[in-house]
């Protein structure tokens, strides 16, 4: 297909594709998706070769944002069963890292809801970052805080932050059908505050709120103009008690191909694979690693993820491997450049990627509300014609796209809890 040809040589160049292109890679057919991903692979092993950089996610506050974002669960009027706590301690946040570095994760991102951070949380965070970093010297640390105001990213840079992560998540144009409390503008002015304190910028995107494929292109190429080094991406999980709770639009073969197309537009940065991989993508998740060089390992901020063992074990069954502490994520143009995160050498931090709150369908908060068997619209366990037991072969098919609320549960361990973590 010339169409992938013309996109492979570009993205080896570190060259953007036309608006065209990138919306021609969404309408490609499920007949070409194992070619699309061919090509996207391409560039991914050209900037970083077969490894998998693994991140783990603090929810240092949970719950009772005063914001209005529509996909999150920890949004003002939310009726998701989270977890609910104010700020963890700083060792209780270390302890809840040590837990993530030893699952395999070089990178801990440090995510709290709320608008953005007084002086006294900065201060508070701040403390944290230097408990985490005087148990952990190799650690990457990324803060995802919300907006922040004038002199927050510098201090947060003395405190020993690497990164910091703050979402676009959706185009410009619809920016206001999904916030009201606070605009793109916003967004974008934090994100130019991280880099210009010497942090690595991560900033990605929210797919399956209802958006066009223009509007995905759009977010996307608004992403490559700001340059984070970290791209998140996250499909979103409808959480019930959420305006976007009836959202079901993604299948794991549009996810596949919004993943390459990130990779073709931002084809030098890291793209993670942040919230939502396991409801929408599934048993396709080894194809994504194709495409991305990045994944949080094990829960989310709100939900649950993927047994963190069985997230090594699909690494490495898929001929990848994990990233480790003394490998620079980056790539050698990337960590010349970049001052922050990834600048020194051998690092630890390096690897720019982040994380933050990107995690989850969107960014801080976002994770979903668990539902177990029975709980998806199809009827549930035993209510399908005929009876049947859950998972016998007298159930249904699932639609490609219809609501999969039994995959979708409340982080109910790990921070905030006396439960172990998932990692």
């Amino acid at each position: 297909m010339d169409l992938l040809n013309t996109l492979v040589d570009k993205g080896l160049r570190r060259e953007s594709p036309t608006r065209d292109e990138a919306l021609a890679v969404l309408a490609t057919s499920d007949d070409d998706l194992l070619d699309v991903v061919a090509a996207a692979g391409k560039v991914r092993r050209h900037w970083f070769g077969r490894r998998v950089k693994l991140n783990y996610l603090v929810n240092l506050k949970s719950g009772l944002c005063p914001e209005d974002c529509s996909y999150c669960s920890q949004r003002l009027g939310s009726t998701a069963g989270i977890l609910k706590y104010t700020w963890l301690k700083p060792d209780e946040a270390s302890e809840a890292a040590a837990a993530g570095l030893a699952g395999g994760a070089k990178r801990v991102c440090l995510v709290a809801s709320g608008r953005g951070p007084t002086d006294r949380d900065v201060d508070r965070v701040s403390e944290t970052i230097r408990t985490i970093k005087d148990r952990h010297e190799d650690v990457e640390v990324c803060a995802c805080l919300g907006l922040l105001s004038d002199g927050q990213a510098e201090r947060l840079r003395e405190a020993g932050a690497d990164a910091y992560n703050h979402n676009l998540n959706t185009s410009e144009a619809t920016y206001g059908d999904i916030t009201t409390t606070h605009t793109y503008a916003d967004r974008v002015d934090t994100v130019n505050k991280a880099h210009a304190a010497g942090l690595s910028a991560c900033s990605g995107l929210i797919a399956g709120m209802g958006e066009s494929d223009g509007d995905l292109v759009d977010v996307v190429f608004s992403l490559r103009e700001l340059d984070p080094d970290s791209v998140p991406v996250n499909f979103l999980i409808p959480f019930e008690g959420t305006p976007l709770a009836k959202e079901w639009n993604l299948t794991p073969q549009r996810c596949l191909r919004i993943l390459a197309m990130v990779r073709f537009v931002c084809p030098d940065a890291e793209v993670r694979i942040a919230g939502g991989r396991e409801v929408h993508l599934r048993t396709m998740q080894p194809l994504a690693l194709h495409l991305a060089n990045s994944i949080f390992l094990g829960d989310y901020l709100t939900s649950e993820g993927q047994a963190g063992r069985a997230d090594l074990e699909m690494i490495a069954d898929a001929g990848f491997e994990v990233e480790g502490a003394d490998q620079v994520t980056l790539p050698e143009h990337r960590v010349s450049a970049a001052g922050g995160c990834g600048s020194h050498e051998g690092a630890g931090c390096g690897s720019q990627a982040e994380a933050g709150c990107g995690s989850q369908a969107e960014a801080g908060c976002g994770s979903h509300e668990g539902a177990g068997c029975g709980s998806h619209a199809a009827g549930g366990c035993g209510s399908h014609e005929g009876g049947g037991v859950c998972g016998t072969a007298s159930a249904p098919e699932p639609a490609a796209n219809e609501a999969r609320t039994d995959l979708v549960a409340v982080r109910r361990r790990g921070a905030g809890t006396d439960l172990a973590p998932n990692a």
